[in-house]
């Protein structure tokens, strides 16, 4: 076996470097993962279970992850979050919720 001497050695800083950025988790982009996932996350966000509670007409109120999903599967019309990957309908009607949250939220601006 031959060793070139213009390889670098590697060093106990540059063999830890190394390991961190193999180990290290990339996240992907909220608006790339499948719609199902999206509404589980929003579903868990307190934020979103005090948006459907009021929603529902309960102001000061914060619904359970359970019952914000309930909410969410009652308003796209589906028996399952796994529904708003396979139908373009409900996916649209989450899409729209998306928004109407992220305005809520002040993500983005509310529309005149």
């Amino acid at each position: 076996m031959t060793l070139h001497s213009n390889l670098a050695r590697p060093t106990p800083a540059t063999d830890r470097l190394e390991r961190h950025s193999m180990n290290q988790h990339v996240r992907t982009p909220f608006d790339q993962i499948p719609p199902a996932a999206q509404a589980g996350i929003l579903c868990n966000d307190p934020r979103f279970q005090k948006f459907a509670a009021m929603r529902c007409g309960l102001i000061d109120k914060q619904f359970t992850a359970t019952a914000a999903a309930e909410y969410l599967r009652d308003c796209c019309n589906i028996s399952s979050r796994a529904d708003l990957n396979t139908s373009a309908a409900a996916n649209q009607t989450f899409q729209t919720l998306r928004t109407e949250f992220d305005a809520w939220t002040g993500k983005i601006a509310r529309q005149r």
